[in-house]
């Protein structure tokens, strides 16, 4: 009883309660204050070139309009409306803007789970989930379109878990989010997928009279999921977008966020993973037979691609709350009405952190990391008006925000496993003939490599290529007939 009335005092006290809102403020400063740091990845400057694309052409794209390795080949858009809303924010407040939009995202996903989590927890276990998610998500918490849909997969995944808690059925006012997820990212497919596990565990748990009907409800909240997973402008060909990207076989461990986690050093990943299962032994935690799977499966999505780290934190402990509640402590009832005061302090809370976002980015530059912005190279590069450049992988990009068309750049679900492949082995020299090949396969002009990369280094001895650029970002290569090497020793690529 005294837990009860303590817990209902606390819910109607207009003061109190308010952790969510404070996790948001806090995370929010946070990013706002670190925003370079969302801008370091250069697939962000692709994502607002075809997001002005779109305003402009009034359409989203079909096919390939950037490179001139598979220009018109059919490519679609699974994250169109966060691309639109990234371009939008860029046009109005320049890079301020993407990184406000982003750091919102970030802040409304960790208030929503905090919110979650709160409910049924303690403050204070609250906290804990809150920080270790943070900081197994930070590596990927960039101004990129998976960050805009954080909060809808934790709004999504939370209701299904809540329904399921209460062994009933989602209710259907949850399917909008379904609708704009399908539109922000790819991801939503893994919301879909989520919706049998989930239904499976508030079915087992129910009362066996009520089980067939239990059933019943969930296959058609699963059927209009699927509907509205289709209500995007490529219809039903956005699910069978993220199977291009499942498909890459080879390619996917050659690219950093797909790799495997790494336990060759110390990282949060591992230590989050060994306090949990210390905390589980210590405690004695048992949780129901489909919320082991549940925890079990995201667990191995994690330890098989680095980017699937922060889909464990954020959703493993929406799946342990209502389980953990009951063996350690429950949490604050929430408020049935919104009180006036409480608005009030809603609204205060906005009106001061959009007073200081003005404030602070009038006296603070936002910009793209230059490590992956060869200003001054492409600057150079476009004064030659060449057609086909070989660029590095990172470089994609800044071309295309450039209107350079690129040999190649970060959509590499358009360009395939193989090809992919070819040019890693060929940029790295793991295959040094695959360069060679290449360069003569497509009647490459010039190269736009990192400086320290071996390709870069190996041309430098080729004869027939000119170096005619070079800083401490990028080299050019231009290729030139009759051009001697400019470094000894000479290599050349015809020897076997």
């Amino acid at each position: 009883m005294t837990v009860t009335i303590a817990h209902a005092d606390e819910a109607s006290h207009p003061a109190r309660g308010l952790l969510p809102l404070w996790v948001g403020v806090l995370i929010y400063a946070l990013f706002l204050l670190a925003g370079n740091r969302l801008l370091i990845d250069p697939d962000t400057l692709w994502q607002i070139t075809v997001g002005q694309w779109m305003i402009d052409h009034r359409a989203v794209p079909e096919t390939d309009v950037y490179s001139f390795t598979m220009r018109g080949q059919p490519w679609i858009s699974t994250q169109w409306l966060a691309q639109l809303a990234y371009a939008e924010s860029y046009a109005i407040a320049g890079w301020s803007g993407p990184v406000v939009l982003a750091a919102s995202a970030i802040a409304a996903a960790f208030a929503l789970l905090a919110g979650f989590l709160r409910r049924r927890l303690s403050g204070s276990t609250t906290l804990v989930f809150v920080a270790a998610a943070l900081a197994l998500t930070v590596p990927h918490l960039l101004a990129r379109p998976h960050v805009l849909a954080l909060p809808v997969m934790v709004a999504w995944v939370g209701g299904l878990i809540a329904a399921a808690d209460r062994r009933q059925a989602p209710p259907f006012r949850l399917l909008p989010l379904m609708a704009l997820w399908a539109n922000l990212h790819g991801g939503f497919v893994l919301g879909l997928v989520l919706i049998a596990p989930i239904a499976l565990d508030a079915v087992l748990n129910a009362d066996g009279v009520a089980r067939k009907s239990l059933v019943l409800r969930w296959a058609v909240f699963g059927l209009a999921a699927l509907v509205a997973g289709c209500m995007t402008p490529y219809g039903w060909h956005s699910l069978l977008a993220s199977q291009k990207i499942l498909a890459l076989g080879g390619a996917l461990p050659l690219i950093r966020e797909w790799r495997p986690a790494d336990f060759g050093s110390v990282a949060a990943f591992e230590v989050c993973l060994l306090l949990g299962i210390g905390l589980a032994l210590f405690r004695g935690v048992k949780l129901p037979p489909m919320r082991i799977l549940l925890l079990l499966g995201l667990l191995h999505m994690a330890l098989a691609q680095g980017r699937a780290a922060e889909i464990l934190a954020l959703l493993a402990p929406l799946i342990l709350a209502a389980p953990l509640s009951k063996q350690i402590g429950s949490g604050v009832a929430a408020s049935s009405a919104p009180s006036p005061a409480r608005g009030g302090l809603f609204a205060g809370v906005a009106l001061v952190l959009m007073a200081a976002t003005l404030a602070y980015a009038s006296v603070h530059r936002f910009e793209p990391h230059p490590s992956s912005a060869p200003v001054a190279a492409v600057a150079e590069l476009k004064k030659l008006n060449l057609s086909r450049v070989f660029n590095d992988y990172d470089f994609g990009g800044y071309l295309i925000a450039n209107g350079v068309a690129p040999f190649i750049d970060g959509r590499t679900e358009l360009y395939g496993e193989q090809f992919f492949v070819d040019h890693n082995a060929a940029s790295g020299l793991m295959a040094p003939e695959n360069l060679f090949r290449l360069l003569d396969q497509y009647r490459i002009e010039a190269t736009l490599m990192r400086t320290q990369s071996a390709a870069a280094k190996l041309l430098d001895h080729i004869d027939g290529w000119q170096k005619i650029f070079s800083d401490d970002i990028a080299t050019i290569h231009l290729r030139k007939a009759g051009r001697v090497h400019t470094v000894e020793p000479a290599v050349d690529p015809r020897a076997k």
